[in-house]
């Protein structure tokens, strides 16, 4: 049976279909968050949108949104996501109405990415920001936030000179991971204990792993 309108070549390409599928069901959930991937189908056709909103990475993200939820509540004056890439974390926030957030910065080292989150968060540009920052070179300080979230902890040499250079009574939310075959994981941990030893918070309020196929994901939630 040929679906095709008449004129419309038999084959469309990848991006197409794709972003007449993100459409199709952004209209029909009304998702800003799904419109938002379907712009950046849309308009930027190089990014990686698939590996950044594959299976593992959302069941990751709506596990820290939900431990978030229920370890320190709703209410959130201004977020900083430091390795955000193209922000889908922030837009799963934003996309979840339980939540009341005020501002959400996402920061990469990445000058590319920053392009793409705006234009996956654009239907909250208004409390919206993404810059391009080296986390090592940031003014946490002046930054004022009141949670700072890393899901990258795995790339960082040493999580606790960095968790250092944040103000005394942070909140935070750090993610890692025991996938140590990548070669880009230069600091992963075997265990949710270990991950504690490395991060050395102050308090905690939540720590947990989720084992995927792969590798187990490791959270820790609390202040440093």
């Amino acid at each position: 049976m040929n679906t095709t309108r008449p004129g419309e070549p038999t084959e469309k390409d990848w991006h197409d279909t794709a972003f007449d599928l993100t459409r199709g069901v952004a209209a029909y959930t009304g998702s800003p968050l799904i419109a938002g991937i379907a712009n950046v189908i849309g308009k930027h056709p190089d990014a990686d949108i698939g590996n950044a909103f594959n299976h593992k990475q959302v069941a990751s993200k709506i596990w820290a949104r939900q431990m978030l939820f229920e370890s320190l509540g709703p209410v959130y004056r201004n977020i900083l996501v430091v390795g955000g890439w193209y922000g889908i974390l922030s837009g799963m926030l934003f996309d979840d109405d339980r939540f009341e957030i005020g501002h959400i910065v996402s920061s990469d080292i990445d000058p590319d990415v920053a392009i793409v989150a705006k234009a996956l968060n654009r239907a909250s540009s208004d409390r919206f920001e993404a810059i391009t920052a080296d986390m090592y070179d940031m003014d946490y300080a002046a930054l004022g936030a009141d949670l700072v979230i890393n899901t990258s902890c795995e790339h960082i040499a040493d999580l606790r000179a960095w968790l250092a250079l944040l103000p005394g009574g942070t909140r935070v939310l750090l993610q890692s991971n025991d996938y140590f075959s990548e070669p880009t994981h230069i600091s992963c941990v075997p265990d949710l204990d270990a991950f504690r030893a490395q991060a050395g918070l102050r308090n905690e309020v939540f720590g947990g792993g989720l084992k995927t196929k792969n590798y187990t994901r490791f959270m820790l939630i609390g202040s440093v």
